[in-house]
């Protein structure tokens, strides 16, 4: 064949790996071509079957050489079948072609995990090609060396042979080098760098139709952005990548979507990824595949709290890259090791030896982000040891690397300096790290993310919270704390296959329900809900956070904007309730009691107003006024002297974000509200245009809704309502923007553990929280008159369905924490609704109202 026929398969295997081996093996059926089965051999890789391939190519091999090849597969793989008949032992050597063949050998043996043997050929390679064949062969070199852990070679034999690619005609290798170059820069940290060549390289494949090829260099893209921080970027490159993806290139998009997931906290939704990905490696045989899948795996083990599983998975893929000879990996998974015995509570000399060691192993391989994560335990454990730690901290905290390591870094520090007695030093390395972890955590959209972006300040914020002296300085750093998860305000762009996910979600869910009450088989599966809520899920992931927002509130700020209320925020510091009053103009410092006891209370009082929502039950009645009781003294009675008897503001914290604070005594007939935080509280009070109209919505399926709509049409006389079949989730959800009131009275369920699905029963099936991020104005008051849909989850993120609507825009959200009981709601809301259209705030409307234990779960959020 001529030189044009194989730029052309080549071409092919490129852009259609299935056409190009049917293709070749039509060829050969004429007879053994070296070409053609290389072409086969490419083709074979690409579609996931690697030892076939690799047969393809020793075949080659034998007739280029002209003599039997001594290193081909393994007896017992599967490989064609090629007849000795057809062997003479004649044909006259090529070492040109031999060269091009072994070239090719270099990324299927790289697949395989034969490292060693790869970089030998590629050698043997080396001293016959020339020009841009040699150029080809330094990108597979460069992955050889890669994978084999040796980054900083890898990088360098691909960029001397851009200039040569750039300049030729080979726009398939060319895209391949520039995804080798991007790869190693992201790997050893430069990710700005790793983003300039694999943008190119999705421009270089798309220019030239390299459908394949583009994809893998924007799962590429994806992988060096989701480093650097950009998880929803990541998830979009992904999205567009996988499609056009298979074989091991699937694998290997699938296994970086598990890093991505790992990084953003999400360690349980990787788990499947890497499952598919590892059965993928193991059928197809890619070896280096399977070890990387190994070493994701124990990542997740441990991000997923169980340290030992972790650290017998690190072993497990430890012993897959010794054995591929991939030294420079080994250092990776006794990472792993080390992070494993640090959170299984080691802190011996033992471990802070070995962790210096790895770290220098990690630095001197070109692994910047895990050396700093390592020198960072290694410090940790010699301040616990008593021993020097500040040489290990060096640059711990730079504007470089993870955040999850930057922010690590800065604790670190922190710790440092506090042990030296430098509490002002400690305080502001504390700054720094939250001040870090805000940033990353204005990458998300995703509200649930931007929680658990919050999470990896945990540690940190109470340390310094311990140091804080000042009842102001308490404040600010709490209210710094809080502010990380502060849900993003905007209106995302719209996601048609969103839209179209939750409406099916809708539908089946409405089937679930109707099948539910009938009591038969159910047709709808809860497989099937659960994949709709996981592509909800996927896609909101998927949204870019917005700009910055604005810095904690000073004290006199708040001072200025309370007038006559008082402020209460609670912080939890180690096991101790502390709270930050400001009240008159004055800020001052609580020390209340043990935050465990205080759960416990707030777990019976919710626990015994469920009993009382069914049924009059003396003994649930007695359990919540003592437990009320002995709340009302550790939380507020010690807070007496510094809010008086002014109208509160209280900003609860972990569990008493579902606390019913008006079952508390001294709350009883008071006015007040509650909010995730002062800085919300003072973006709730934000001046909003007047007017609007009010809506009013009946669910199905609940006895006193009708009864409650009909009191409050005549408190609102012009209100829209939307009842029966017309109180659709669309329709509910479209009458809500711009209103100036809504009332909803539906059944509500809070979802434990994933409060993005709670819902509101309407006629179509449920309203979900991810329904509402759609409203461009929310109403500026919403009365939620529903079971429990007033909770929230994700710690002080207070993600749940009055947070969002707090954070969308909503002045005041009135809604349940506690199961209600439907025979007094009516009457208790028409009183509530009478106070607000005789101009009472929502809060003083709330207060004027006698409570009975059936609707003692409605509390006020936002402005009040």
């Amino acid at each position: 064949m001529s030189g044009g026929d194989e730029r052309a398969l080549l071409w092919l295997t490129a852009i259609d790996p299935a056409t190009a081996h049917a293709r070749a093996m039509t060829l050969l059926e004429r007879g053994d071509d070296i070409l053609a089965l290389r072409i086969a051999g490419l083709a074979c890789k690409e579609l996931g079957r690697l030892e076939e391939g690799l047969a393809f190519l020793y075949r080659a091999l034998d007739l280029a050489t002209g003599r039997k090849t001594a290193d081909a597969p393994a007896e017992d793989a599967e490989w064609p079948v090629f007849s000795d008949d057809s062997w003479t032992g004649d044909a006259r050597p090529d070492p040109y072609a031999a060269a091009k063949v072994r070239m090719n050998l270099v990324g299927l043996l790289t697949a395989r995990g034969d490292l060693t043997g790869a970089l030998a050929l590629a050698e043997e390679a080396e001293t016959v090609l020339r020009g841009e064949e040699a150029d080809r062969l330094a990108a597979n070199k460069a992955c050889a060396l890669a994978r084999a852990g040796r980054v900083a070679e890898a990088h360098e034999v691909a960029e001397r042979a851009l200039a040569g690619l750039r300049q030729g005609h080979d726009r398939a290798a060319l895209n391949g080098l520039l995804n080798n170059i991007g790869l190693a820069r992201a790997m050893r940290g430069d990710f700005g760098g790793a983003e300039e060549a694999l943008a190119e390289a999705v421009a270089v494949g798309e220019a030239s139709g390299l459908r394949h090829q583009t994809a893998m260099a924007k799962g590429n893209l994806a992988f060096a952005v989701s480093r650097r921080g950009d998880v929803p970027r990541a998830l979009r490159l992904y999205a567009e990548a996988e499609p056009d993806l298979a074989g091991e290139r699937l694998a290997q998009c699938r296994l970086d979507q598990a890093e991505t997931l790992i990084a953003a906290g999400l360690p349980r939704e990787a788990r499947p990824l890497l499952d598919a990905a590892l059965d993928a490696a193991r059928t197809h045989g890619y070896r280096c595949d399977v070890a990387d899948a190994l070493l994701l795996r124990a990542h997740a083990e441990l991000a997923d709290g169980d340290p030992g599983r972790a650290a017998a998975t690190a072993a497990t893929a430890q012993e897959a890259f010794a054995g591929q000879e991939r030294l420079g990996w080994i250092p990776l998974a006794e990472q792993v090791l080390i992070k494993a015995r640090w959170e299984s509570g080691e802190r011996s000399a033992a471990l802070l030896a070995d962790a210096a060691a790895a770290a220098d192993l990690l630095g001197d391989g070109g692994w910047a982000g895990p050396a700093a994560e390592t020198r960072i335990i290694a410090a940790r454990v010699a301040m616990d040891l008593g021993r020097p730690s500040g040489h290990l901290l060096a640059g711990a905290g730079g504007a470089d690397g993870p955040a999850a390591v930057r922010i690590a870094g800065w604790h670190a520090t922190a710790l440092e300096r506090a042990a030296r007695g430098d509490a002002r030093g400690a305080v502001g390395a504390v700054r720094a790290g939250l001040e870090t972890a805000a940033r990353h955590a204005e990458a998300f959209g995703a509200l649930d993310l931007r929680a658990r972006a919050a999470g990896l300040a945990g540690e940190l914020a109470a340390l310094g919270l311990g140091l804080a002296g000042s009842a102001a300085e308490l404040l600010a750093l709490e209210e710094r704390r809080r502010a990380i998860a502060r849900p993003a305000r905007l209106r995302p762009p719209a996601d048609p296959e969103r839209a179209g996910a939750l409406a099916a979600l809708r539908a089946l869910s409405a089937a679930h329900t109707c099948d539910a009450a009938r009591g038969g088989v159910p047709s709808v599966l809860a497989a099937d809900l659960a994949a709709l809520e996981a592509k909800v899920s996927a896609h909101t992931r998927r949204r870019p956070g917005g700009p910055p927002g604005p810095d904690a509130p000073e004290p006199e700020e708040i001072a200025a904007a309370l007038g006559g209320r008082a402020l209460v925020e609670l912080v939890a510091i180690g096991g101790d309730l502390h709270a930050v009053t400001v009240s008159g103009g004055r800020t001052r410092r609580h020390r209340l009691g043990d935050r465990d006891a205080a759960a416990r209370e707030a777990g019976v009082i919710r626990f015994a107003l469920g009993r009382l929502a069914g049924a009059d039950d003396p003994a649930a009645l007695t359990a919540v006024a003592e437990s009320a009781g002995r709340l009302d003294r550790l939380l507020l009675a010690p807070l007496r002297d510094g809010t008086g008897d002014r109208d509160l503001v209280i900003a609860p914290t972990g569990p008493l974000h579902g606390l019913p604070w008006a079952a508390l005594p001294s709350l009883a007939g008071r006015p007040f509200t509650v909010v995730p935080s002062a800085a919300a509280w003072l973006r709730a009070r934000a001046d909003r245009p007047p007017g609007g109209h009010a809506v009013l919505v009946a669910g199905p399926g609940l006895a006193h809704a009708e009864r409650e709509i009909t009191a409050l049409r005549g408190v609102h006389p012009g209100a829209r309502v939307l009842d029966g079949p017309g109180a659709r989730a669309e329709a509910v959800r479209d009458a809500l923007d711009g209103a100036a009131l809504a009332h909803v009275a539906a059944h509500g369920e809070f979802r434990e553990g994933n409060a993005l699905f709670s819902r509101l029963r309407l006629a179509d099936g449920p309203l979900t929280v991810h329904d509402l991020d759609a409203l461009a104005a929310p109403p500026r008051v919403v009365v939620l008159s529903a079971c429990d849909i007033g909770r929230s989850a994700e710690g002080d993120a207070a993600v749940g369905m009055a947070g969002v609507l707090l954070a969308l825009g909503a002045a005041t959200v009135i809604a349940s924490v506690a199961p209600v009981r439907d025979a007094t709601t009516p009457e208790f809301m028409a009183a509530v609704h009478a106070g607000l259209a005789s101009g009472l705030p929502p809060a003083h409307a709330l207060a004027a109202v006698e409570r009975s234990p059936g609707v003692a779960g409605f509390l006020c959020f936002g402005a009040g």
